[in-house]
């Protein structure tokens, strides 16, 4: 089955970049020319990724605001809220159940950056037998 579908991760607190991340959302943190989640994005893009979700922590506004709709990508993006705020990366999976329902879906942390990108790790993923790939 084809992976189309992602959940990016928007949230957290970045304690271990402070003080780069104590006014700023560490996704929004420039790597290069644009900040760290735009290369997430791209890289969703390469592999195939039509359709983004990305957690937010409650109140935050920075992303949506830079991001938007994923119109620059041609892509469609939408934003969920972690309720409760931060709780690990199991919620943040747990949160968006009901948004990807039964398709399969790359789980992105969207502060990680893969130089190689991602598209042989999503090919491997549809061409086998697998009901879970980490990597």
């Amino acid at each position: 089955m084809k992976v189309t579908t992602a959940i990016l991760t928007g949230g957290g607190e970045g304690t271990r970049l402070h003080p780069i991340t104590q006014n700023r959302n560490k996704h929004m943190v420039p790597l290069g020319n644009k900040p760290m989640i735009f290369h997430a994005i791209e890289t969703a893009v390469d592999a195939g990724i039509e359709k983004i979700y990305i957690n937010l922590n409650p109140g935050e506004t920075e992303l949506q605001k830079h991001i938007g709709d994923g119109g620059h990508w041609g892509i469609d993006i939408e934003y969920f809220k972690q309720e409760g705020g931060p709780q690990g990366l199991a919620h943040v999976v747990k949160q968006g159940e009901d948004l990807v329902k039964d398709e399969p879906f790359l789980f992105y942390l969207s502060d990680n950056i893969f130089l190689e990108g991602i598209k042989e790790l999503i090919e491997e993923f549809e061409s086998g037998n697998y009901d879970c790939m980490l990597a």
